[in-house]
């Protein structure tokens, strides 16, 4: 048997397991019924090469000996075998394509495009991340795709770049049948990325019951939504909406399934509407086997999603595409900055909910450079920290992985009460695992999250001594922050600002070279009392 056809064999066996239960349809199904499968994706965050088990670019090395996972030459790989055994099959995604690599910082979206046409999507939605460089690299990026890109709960009629290229919801044909399909995008967007003052957010269970209306008044029965939205708000959705059958969702990079790891059922069924997500960075595609009575009713959805591991096989005319991209990259990527004992933890899961190494190094690195300009403090935003570093040689690609946005040191004054107000807005929303979680330097406080959002700040301390309401501090963040993002409005007009500082990678690298081997480390500056339990 050849290395082909055992790697096919493997992926047609996890197929089957995966399928089976939808295959098998009750006894005495009509004629009338439809199956159909959705593959999807959601934040894959331009992980085109495969990535470590710490959502880090993988070396070479490492992936020859089978530790990858992800990359566009596996996803291609399991696609067509999916695509091969049913051929009612489409391909979706649920946003935040764009960002997390050299690849996005060089090519913006161009790379992105070519290769999702390749890939064969049928729609996505727009990720918060999709608005990163505000709506130019967004038109661009609309424009050169074969497929269209949804948003319902936005207003772009007074945003001339978008008014006429992206559309609410739109209709295809899958086995002689219609299906409608509804993007969502975070209604936060505005404080999440860069979308300008000409995109109006709305509410997503309004925008999504208007279009479901629409598209019922069309007589289309079978409504899929692709949500960039996050997995609580899918579900409230869901609750909030008829007529939806489907949710695939994305923005909270969560896993559903039966795997370890996975933090609820795939699908989630919240009345008749199946909730699915495949986690992040195309290490899994998402695979869900959906069959519909003549009304459009659900009577069966199963599935799981597919690990793409080593045992996908790796298409040799991607890879050959990918290196031809990644050559203007390498001597950038592969230069070793510095070296570390262990490794540095940036899972988010963790940095959005309490202290963690990731944090301490690029809130320290941040207050180092500046400590002598009067600097007391360095808050960092969690959402900023996109990966973890493993033990070892730490490259500059590693580097900018965890920190890919090319974001700036920025220095201000705040007062004391305007940085307690920080730290309030820091904590709001841990339990929906947003980015705003604050990891800091030059201070420590403690949250107690059973009190209201607004009220969970029970002590600050910076330099050792009390929060001062009425004194003045020297702050350090990032210009993202500075000016407004995740919430931190109450930095946007703060005194002495300056947002032109270093990019936030190259100060963490030679923070990690000045200090090295680096040693990983959290010492208390942060403490939860009163925390949700894991689920």
């Amino acid at each position: 048997m050849t290395a082909d056809n055992n790697t096919d064999g493997e992926i047609h066996m996890k197929r089957l397991l995966l399928s089976s239960a939808a295959l098998l349809l009750p006894a005495g199904t009509a004629l009338a019924d439809f199956s159909m499968t959705i593959l999807h994706t959601n934040d894959f965050h331009d992980r085109f090469e495969p990535i470590s088990a710490f959502d880090s670019t993988c070396d070479a090395e490492t992936n020859a000996a089978g530790e990858c996972f992800g990359g566009t030459a596996r996803l291609v790989t399991a696609i067509e075998q999916a695509r091969a055994e049913n051929e009612n099959t489409i391909l979706v995604d649920g946003g935040d394509q764009f960002q997390g690599t050299l690849f996005y910082t060089y090519y913006k979206g161009s790379m992105t495009a070519e290769f999702m046409n390749q890939l064969g999507y049928d729609a996505m939605t727009v990720g918060n991340h999709e608005f990163d460089d505000g709506p130019e690299v967004l038109r661009e990026f609309v424009d050169t795709v074969e497929f269209p890109i949804l948003m319902s709960n936005a207003d772009v009629s007074g945003e001339p770049l978008l008014a006429d290229a992206i559309m609410k919801s739109t209709t295809i044909e899958v086995g002689g049948e219609t299906i409608g399909l509804i993007g969502l995008t975070p209604q936060d967007t505005d404080e999440l990325a860069s979308p300008g003052p000409n995109v109006i957010f709305t509410d997503p269970s309004d925008a999504v019951q208007a279009e479901v209306d629409a598209l019922t008044e069309a007589g289309v029965n079978k409504i899929v939504v692709l949500s960039h939205s996050g997995y609580g708000l899918d579900q409230t959705v869901a609750e909030n909406t008829t007529g939806v059958d489907v949710i695939v969702g994305g923005h909270t990079n969560t896993l559903l399934g039966d795997m370890e790891g996975a933090q609820g059922a795939y699908p989630t069924m919240v009345g008749d509407t199946a909730i699915v997500q495949a986690y992040a960075y195309g290490k899994y595609l998402g695979m869900l086997d959906v069959t519909f009575d003549d009304d459009g009713n659900i009577i069966e959805a199963s599935g799981q999603p597919l690990l793409i591991d080593a045992s996908v096989e790796e298409n040799q005319g991607v890879l050959d595409q990918i290196a031809e991209y990644a050559a203007p990259l390498d001597e950038i990527r592969n230069e070793v900055v510095a070296e570390t004992s262990e490794a540095i933890e940036g899972n988010r899961d963790i940095c959005r909910a309490m202290e963690c190494s990731m944090g301490n190094l690029v809130a320290d690195a941040m207050l180092d450079r500046v400590a002598d300009q009067g600097i007391d403090v360095a808050i960092a935003n969690s959402g900023g920290l996109r990966a973890s570093i493993d033990a070892g040689e730490v490259t500059m690609g590693e580097v900018l992985t965890v920190l890919p946005f090319q974001n700036t040191l920025s220095t201000f004054q705040i007062t004391g009460a305007q940085l307690m107000e920080a730290l309030e807005n820091g904590v709001s929303q841990v339990e929906e695992g947003a980015g705003r979680f604050p990891q800091i330097a030059g201070m420590t406080f403690t949250a107690d999250l059973s009190q209201e959002p607004g009220s969970r700040i029970t002590e600050v301390t910076v330099g050792g001594e009390p929060l001062d309401p009425e004194a003045t501090y020297g702050a350090v963040s990032n210009n993202y922050v500075r000016n407004g993002g995740d919430g931190y409005s109450m930095f946007v007009n703060a005194e002495n600002a300056y947002d032109f500082g270093p990019d936030l990678a190259d100060v963490t690298a030679e923070y990690l070279a000045a200090n090295g081997p680096y040693t990983p480390y959290t010492d208390g500056r942060i403490t939860i009392e009163n925390a949700p339990a894991a689920e």
